[in-house]
């Protein structure tokens, strides 16, 4: 009998996320899966190019939800999933990261008392002033599965007592960065229409919460960008939520390359050959890795601390890069493998069925 995963994305970085599992999913017999799309990132360059370029399932159901403020926005979600799932009956719900499509995904999940997996479990940067870390803190509460991408995500779910469930399964995004470097580019190179020499670039990003809901946040993290602008091109693709940030603020872009949000696969190519990366997004962080390129991470403190520490990323108030090592803990490009392996060995059990799903590393390092 088939099970039915509900995978829930609303934000571009889910949208790379699930790239490598859904194909996992599709390989994988006895399963199949329902995507649903909040609306969250409801943009065509933040939405539709993403599903086009990585060959995503279309969403069975866009629930159109955007805007409002973040318990506003969760709480429309929230009403919206409670009838999705009632529709769908799924065996088990898929959220990723840390968004409030994440949180209102699992919150509808519980309270139909269906099974939750997060992927990108027990990061924490343990300050819950940000709204990512209350929805980190309380999905992974609710969650049954737990997959956590290092060995420090594992350690600190198990200091907030949670062991049961959880899986050292390495980072989907490393699998999904060399998925997609093996897509072929349409048209002319980004690049080449942008004019730009390879290693003589900086690439940043500005999109958080954080950053863009105050004017002294947004005007010190531009600031930052100018003064290195000053050194290195800065190319900017300008998230709409920064862009109107700017304009109500009056932060001056002056001195940026900026451009219009880029699809997946040209924002891999603009890392893969550039100097330097600046953001305060967690996934660009691990990408800039991934690329061996260093970062700048334009926050006080980073949930991705393993790049700090392996002297590949730093924080903006930090002078100087750690001496660099290599990152283990990321897996080797398996981690949907692993994630897809360790559900269907649970929906089995959970329906009493015959284990016929290989048999899920879980624990070990991969």
């Amino acid at each position: 009998m088939t099970a039915r995963l509900l995978t829930v994305v609303g934000a571009r970085p889910q949208f790379v996320k699930a790239m490598p599992v859904s194909r996992a999913i599709a390989r994988a017999p006895g399963l199949t899966e329902v995507m649903i799309h909040t609306g969250q990132h409801h943009d065509a360059a933040l939405s539709d190019s993403f599903f086009r370029e990585l060959d995503l399932p279309q969403p069975a159901e866009n629930l159109g939800v955007h805007g409002g403020s973040h318990g506003e926005m969760t709480g429309r979600m929230l009403t919206a999933l409670d009838g999705v799932i009632a529709r769908h009956a799924p065996d088990l719900v898929i959220v990723y990261g840390d968004t409030n499509s994440t949180l209102a995904g699992a919150l509808a999940a519980a309270k139909a008392d269906v099974p939750v997996a997060h992927v990108e479990a027990g990061l924490r940067v343990f300050d819950r002033t940000m709204p990512e870390e209350t929805n980190r803190v309380v999905v992974d509460h609710l969650s049954r599965l737990l997959f956590a991408p290092t060995r420090a995500a594992v350690g600190h779910l198990a200091r907030e007592g949670l062991v049961d469930g959880v899986h050292h399964v390495g980072d989907v995004m490393q699998d999904a960065v060399l998925a997609m470097a093996a897509l072929p580019a349409s048209g002319a190179s980004v690049l080449n229409r942008l004019g730009l020499t390879p290693g003589a670039y900086a690439v940043a990003t500005l999109h958080r919460a954080a950053t863009t809901d105050s004017a002294a946040g947004l005007a010190a993290a531009v600031g930052y960008l100018r003064r290195q602008a000053g050194r290195t091109p800065v190319i900017l693709p300008l998230h709409p939520r920064t862009r109107e940030a700017a304009a109500r603020f009056g932060v001056d872009l002056a001195g940026l390359t900026v451009i219009d949000p880029l699809g997946p696969i040209d924002m891999q190519r603009l890392l893969a050959d550039c100097a330097l990366v600046l953001t305060d997004s967690g996934g660009l962080q691990k990408e800039a890795y991934f690329h061996r390129k260093p970062c700048v991470t334009l926050r006080d403190d980073t949930e991705w601390r393993e790049t700090v520490d392996a002297g590949w990323n730093r924080l903006w108030t930090v002078n100087d890069y750690r001496p660099r090592r290599e990152i283990d803990d990321y897996g080797a490009g398996d981690a949907a493998e692993r994630i897809v392996a360790t559900i269907a060995r649970f929906v089995a059990q959970n329906r009493g069925e015959d284990l016929t799903a290989p048999r899920a590393m879980t624990g070990a390092r991969p």
